[in-house]
């Protein structure tokens, strides 16, 4: 099929080719229809396609190895030592539970906010949340060593009389994240349900006919059925606004409520959610970038939508810099030598490489997207969110490791080195995350069709959508 162009969207593409746009609104819905659901259809997807998806199987196969001999064996497996009780397990915890914060932002308050530009990445975003999620949740579970009580933690009646302890983090962990999962995948599959319908309808095998359909829930696009989608989609994007905020708030503050100098700082719910909604961009730019080129939707996720994630990367960098410095002067003004000290450890400590790390990823290579051949050059920007995640890796490293590891004795003080399970587990976890992502693009549209068309100038008028 030739590349078309959407009235709707800014054309700058990377392709120099001059694209005359259609005028009609049918032929606008039909090339929407046919760009996204071709990705779906085809036979055989590009062998880019089946080369990432057996380099992330086999990391993910590596990821489940490691967990069964990390449950059989225990968790001195890891490097974890006293003091530096956590290490890559919450590292990693932390990490990708920021990952899924931009799914969220993309998909809840841009809508709120009525940001028409959101609608040919908010799918994919969403799907990116669920996966990072998943992630997560997996290294909280194994972290606490015996994993066949973890049942403990869920606050149900049982013949011990023992309830959680609410007032412990790892509950509101456990409560947060379930919670945050909960919506986000309910979020996710309702704006999915016109799509999988047009799936259905255009399935010609029998198993997708009846998978599509059974998950299209009946769906027939009738006015009754849009009102009340439209309805249960807004009030499921009110409920998710807050727990952006919210869930990452009650991750820092598993931190902030210890005594620990490094941990014990007020500014962590703020710092830490400007944080997560900034990695969360930079993974859906690192994604996107080569999914719209493999897959040919470079129509529909054009260089507008990825400079605007850009400007939200510049934007959250800044603020990320400034909690930075922030942190550094209220250590100072604190006049507490503990504080001061931790400070000072890990700027010129033996993590000082870890530090101005993830200084230079996180607050200086953001400032290249001012620039707007950087802001809009596919590649370019690729390198910075790649670099982006590695600095926000780090940060995490820093918040835990560094400071778990100069005590307030300095007898107690211990070097962390992560063992070959730390570093497996780490890659592995990537490996399951670009699994079912690459199955998400391969199965499902990665494209909000119904979203997309319902922003064209031309449905307004005409009130087809679908």
């Amino acid at each position: 099929m030739s590349s078309v162009a959407f009235p709707a969207f800014d054309n700058t593409s990377d392709d120099p080719t001059v694209r005359a746009p259609l005028t009609t609104p049918g032929q606008n819905f039909q090339t929407i229809t046919e760009t996204v659901c071709r990705v779906v259809e085809r036979p055989r997807p590009p062998l880019g396609w089946y080369i990432a998806f057996a380099i992330a199987v086999a990391w993910t196969g590596v990821f489940f190895l490691l967990v069964v001999y990390l449950v059989s064996t225990g968790i001195g497996v890891w490097g974890n030592n006293v003091p530096v009780a956590w290490a890559f397990d919450i590292v990693n915890f932390v990490f990708w539970i920021g990952i899924g914060h931009a799914g969220t932002l993309i998909s809840a308050i841009l809508f709120l906010f009525r940001q028409k530009w959101r609608t040919s990445i908010n799918r994919a975003a969403e799907a990116m949340t669920i996966f990072a999620v998943i992630c997560a949740g997996l290294f909280p579970a194994l972290h606490v060593g015996r994993v066949w009580v973890e049942y403990w933690l869920f606050p149900y009646p049982n013949q011990m009389g023992m309830w959680p302890n609410f007032r412990s983090p790892l509950v509101w962990d456990v409560v947060a994240v379930s919670t945050y999962g909960t919506v986000s995948l309910l979020f996710w599959y309702l704006g999915m349900i016109p799509d999988l319908a047009t799936l259905r309808d255009r399935a010609t095998g029998t198993v997708r006919k009846l998978l599509y359909g059974l998950f299209a829930l009946g769906w027939r696009g009738s006015a009754r059925q849009w009102h009340r989608y439209e309805r249960a989609y807004l009030l499921l994007a009110a409920l998710s606004t807050p727990l952006v905020l919210s869930v990452h708030s009650v991750v820092s503050t598993d931190f902030a409520v210890a005594q620990l100098p490094g941990w014990h700082v007020t500014l962590f719910p703020p710092y830490f959610v400007a944080g997560a909604i900034f990695s969360g961009f930079a993974m859906v730019v690192t994604l996107m970038v080569p999914a719209r080129a493999f897959f040919g939707l470079k129509d529909l996720i054009t260089i507008r939508h990825l400079e605007n994630m850009n400007k939200f990367i510049l934007a959250t960098g800044c603020m990320v810099g400034y909690a930075y410095a922030l942190e550094v002067f209220a250590s100072w003004y604190s006049g507490n030598q503990y504080e001061w000290f931790a400070m000072v450890n890990r700027a010129v400590g033996p993590y000082a490489w870890c530090y101005w790390t993830m200084v230079f990823c996180n607050v200086v290579v953001p400032q290249l997207f001012w620039f707007k051949s950087w802001r809009t050059s596919p590649w370019r920007m690729v390198l910075v969110a790649v670099l982006v995640n590695v600095g926000m890796w780090m940060e995490r490293f820093v918040i835990i490791v560094v400071s778990l590891s100069r005590d307030f004795l300095p007898s107690s003080w211990e070097i962390y080195k992560p063992t070959w399970v730390d570093l497996g587990m780490l890659a592995g976890s990537f490996g399951l995350f670009f699994t079912l992502f690459l199955l998400f693009c391969r199965y499902l549209p990665m494209v909000a069709m119904a979203e997309v068309k319902a922003v064209l100038p031309a449905a307004h008028g005409s009130g087809h959508r679908h």
